[in-house]
């Protein structure tokens, strides 16, 4: 299994077979949770906080 760590909220859609939208939810509710954290700004990325 390849794991990319770059990938985008449009790719991770495609690949687990749910909106773009979505995923972008399920993301907002891990923050919200405090699992995930952004670092950087827009061309940043995500790190689970586990």
């Amino acid at each position: 299994m390849k794991v990319n760590l770059e990938v985008s909220a449009a790719i991770l859609a495609e690949i687990v077979g749910i909106s773009k939208r979505k995923v972008e939810e399920n993301v907002a509710k891990l923050k919200k949770m405090g699992l995930v954290e952004r670092v950087g700004g827009t061309r940043g990325y995500w790190v689970a906080r586990v």
